[in-house]
């Protein structure tokens, strides 16, 4: 089992922060999705180490990050 350590969560963490903030589509669904994605590729990287664990954690995030934010938009 791979050992995260909190270093490499806090730059993961800012990384995603910092890239969403620079991008918006103009809908919760859309802003939502691209934050998902985000968080689910470094969340793949981090606990599975290779390409198709990024890949997965990508569009895992991306499809529940644009669920939740449908969600909110059809409030």
């Amino acid at each position: 089992m791979k050992i995260v350590t909190i270093k490499k969560l806090l730059v993961a963490g800012a990384t995603v922060v910092l890239m969403s903030g620079c991008q918006s589509t103009g809908s919760k669904t859309g802003d939502s999705a691209l934050i998902g994605a985000g968080a689910g590729a470094v969340a793949g990287q981090l606990i599975g180490g290779n390409t198709g664990a990024t890949l997965g954690g990508a569009v895992i995030g991306g499809a529940l990050g644009a669920a939740y934010g449908d969600s909110q938009e059809n409030k």
